[in-house]
């Protein structure tokens, strides 16, 4: 008997969904740090013109291909995850959300695909015989690609995507309004950067580029480590509601009188 009490006392409750979602989400979102991993792995490739008439491996290059394809698919799976959460706010914000992680994920997938056709021409360029010089164009016009899929869907997006869910858990309160302030002056300023970037004036490794970094880098990391060891905030309007709606009998949230009906009522009486 003492046992069974024992054990009851111990058993952790149950998670409810708000807490699962918030967990899912975090963790996703720490997953797509393991983007880090590409600047080491795809270093030889992005700075050596002549790497595709090398005949060195390309391992570092597929597993790097490899991890940008994970990443692109945790990205979407965050917009996924967190949508029927923050619709609840505003719906225009939050599939504007969910569109701006489907483009990233697009454009990382376009820059893996220009990636493993480097990694194609590269075996060709180690074989005797090959033409160097169109070897070296067609792999330049890869890495081009790349560099372009890259500063959409590697810089602006992350930025529209700052901007878009910064607003939604800045007004609704689910994170501490610190995290997306953070990830709101980031947005800013990493567009500001992108547009420097499109227009020529700014490089991508600049100052500037790297002071618009690192508020972005903050947000998400912050974002994701509160999501996943913490969870949305109970006191949020939005988990209220989500709380009375799941003790409702029909799954709606309660309604509240207005004060006009109130004031009526007390007059009768």
């Amino acid at each position: 008997m003492t046992t069974a009490v024992r054990t009851a006392a111990t058993k952790r409750p149950p998670m409810d969904s708000m807490r699962k979602t918030a967990l899912v989400a975090g963790i996703l979102y720490l997953i797509t740090f393991i983007s880090v991993a590409t600047l080491t792995l795809y270093g030889p490739v992005l700075k050596d013109p002549a790497y595709i008439l090398s005949s060195g491996s390309d391992a570092g290059l597929r597993w790097g291909a490899l991890i940008d394809v994970i990443v692109a698919l945790a990205g979407i799976g965050t917009a996924i995850t967190l949508y029927p959460v923050v619709r609840r706010q505003n719906e225009t914000f939050a599939l504007g959300f969910v569109t701006s992680r489907v483009i990233e994920g697009a454009m990382l997938l376009t820059g893996v695909v220009s990636l493993l056709s480097l990694a194609s021409l590269h075996q060709v360029g180690a074989a005797a015989g090959a033409d160097s010089t169109a070897l070296l164009t067609s792999g330049a016009s890869s890495v081009g690609t790349y560099n372009a899929a890259f500063l959409i869907g590697g810089t602006l997006m992350p930025a529209m995507n700052a901007l878009l869910l910064g607003y939604l858990m800045y007004r609704s309160s689910l994170v501490p309004r610190l995290i997306p302030a953070i990830g709101l002056v980031g947005g800013v300023l990493m567009t500001s950067s992108v547009i420097g970037q499109i227009l020529g004036i700014n490089e991508k490794i600049s100052v500037w580029s790297l002071i618009a970094l690192l508020p972005i880098f903050l947000w998400e990391l912050s974002l994701g480590l509160w999501m996943t060891f913490k969870g949305f905030r109970k006191e949020a309007p939005l988990m209220v509601e989500a709380a009375a709606e799941a003790e409702s009998p029909d799954g709606s949230a309660p309604a509240v009188p207005s004060p006009i009906a109130v004031a009526t009522t007390a007059g009768a009486a």
